[in-house]
């Protein structure tokens, strides 16, 4: 088996395999290529061709399959529900001291534990706004600031 079929085929696995790490259609035209240069190869065509039918399998199948694959992308996500919190207001149900470790807000129809941005107490009954939401807690001002 000539050297040049060698190189080829690992350079196959090579980019196969990285496209099954990722799966994110990063290598999957260079595999491509390369199984062209590998079939070059096979045929006895010199390196300076193997070379050239590697690079344009793989710049014509990049650029064919790319647009396509930007209007198969969903572009438009929703929000998922932490993400739709920020920016309602809320009411603190517990009091929110960051010393005590205690704060718990009312979110719509959810409690939250909650601390404030800046570390202020806030007594049961304040309106506040929520400003972000850090795993489980809910990063609150008071609404009126």
């Amino acid at each position: 088996m000539p050297i040049a079929m060698i190189i080829w085929g690992v350079i196959f696995a090579i980019a196969v395999i990285a496209e099954l790490a990722t799966l994110q259609l990063v290598s999957i035209w260079f595999a491509a290529g390369a199984l062209g240069a590998f079939i070059a190869a096979a045929a006895n065509c010199p390196p300076l061709g193997q070379a050239a039918i590697f690079a344009a399998v793989s710049v014509c199948l990049l650029c064919v399959t790319r647009p396509l694959l930007r209007k198969l992308r969903v572009k438009d996500l929703l929000p998922d529900n932490v993400e739709s919190e920020v920016g309602k207001l809320a009411i603190v149900t517990e009091e929110i001291n960051k010393m005590q470790s205690t704060g718990r807000v009312k979110i719509g129809d959810t409690n939250w534990r909650a601390r404030t941005e800046d570390g202020s107490v806030l007594p049961e009954g304040t309106s506040v706004r929520v400003v972000r939401i850090a795993g489980t807690t809910a990063f609150v001002t008071p609404a009126g600031s």
